[in-house]
């Protein structure tokens, strides 16, 4: 099992640079940084975690312009986004900016995706998609980058995107780009995850017994006629992390885990680099 670490991306955490050098050189796999672009002021959307909105929230960079920094000073780290926002953008420039960062970084990116839990930013950034055709707009989304990442001359006729034939370079290094990971964590994101994404991305605290959830998640990629041990399984561990859970994580048949700071610490910086000695610690066992 791989471990990687994530980041809240707020200007009080580490500069991507340093942070990425540290878990490099730590012997961590992968670095993540999620997204929001802005945070409604009005907002009657709840925090899925209870109780006020964390600050942090409200401050953090964009996550492929970190990663981009973050790839210049690191050689084999991989950088994904934990989780980008694909339907907040506009489809043809944000394409434009992951196969950029691929070609840039050497292949190095992965996608972490999600439909958001935020109605107000979702219906800020969007005007295409309804809220409640979300996962069906973020499987439309995906297909059509896919193509752009893909096919000499890609055209896309959906029920909300629509565009004809075009030119689109550079096309990432990854053949048919990155690889895409599902963060759901509710049935019909699962379903979403089983049928067409090449990863399936939950938060541990989601996950009841995590080998039945596993095992579930397996036979339900095989019932769309896909081999379940081609896609790949990451959990995102927000409980607190020690030696015992990861190795459980492990023999269930994770293939990466990426551990962070909690809410609580989300601007604390002082916390981080005790975070990566721990798990550098562990990082030869969970091979």
């Amino acid at each position: 099992m791989q471990l990687g670490f994530s980041t809240m991306n707020t200007m009080a955490d580490p500069d991507p640079r340093d942070l990425a050098r540290m878990v490099e050189q730590a012997g961590f796999e992968s670095l993540w940084m999620g997204e929001h672009s802005h945070i409604p002021r009005c907002r009657t959307t709840a925090y899925p975690g209870g109780g006020e909105l964390p600050e942090p929230y409200k401050k953090m960079r964009d996550p492929y312009i970190a990663l981009m920094a973050a790839a210049t000073a690191t050689t084999t780290l991989k950088l994904g986004t934990g989780i980008s926002l694909l339907m907040e953008r506009e489809i043809i420039s944000q394409a434009k900016t992951i196969s950029t960062l691929d070609q840039l970084c050497g292949g190095r990116l992965l996608l972490g995706v999600g439909v958001g839990w935020n109605k107000e930013e979702f219906e800020n950034s969007n005007t295409a998609i309804p809220w409640n055709k979300r996962y069906r707009g973020l499987e439309e989304v995906v297909s059509a980058t896919r193509r752009m990442f893909s096919d000499e001359a890609p055209e896309f006729h959906g029920e909300f995107i629509d565009f004809d034939p075009i030119w689109f370079e550079p096309k990432p290094i990854q053949a048919g780009g990155p690889p895409v990971l599902m963060g759901a964590m509710g049935p019909k994101g699962i379903e979403h995850a089983a049928r067409w994404a090449d990863g399936w991305m939950p938060a541990d605290i989601a996950l009841l017994n995590i080998e039945e959830d596993i095992a579930r998640f397996k036979a339900q990629v095989a019932s769309f006629g896909r081999d379940p041990e081609q896609v790949d399984i990451t959990v995102v561990a927000m409980s607190e992390i020690n030696r015992d859970l990861l190795l459980r994580y492990r023999d269930a048949g994770v293939g990466r885990t990426i551990i962070g700071v909690g809410v609580d610490n989300w601007d604390r910086p002082e916390v981080i680099e005790p975070l990566i000695e721990l798990g550098a610690s562990m990082i030869d066992e969970l091979k």
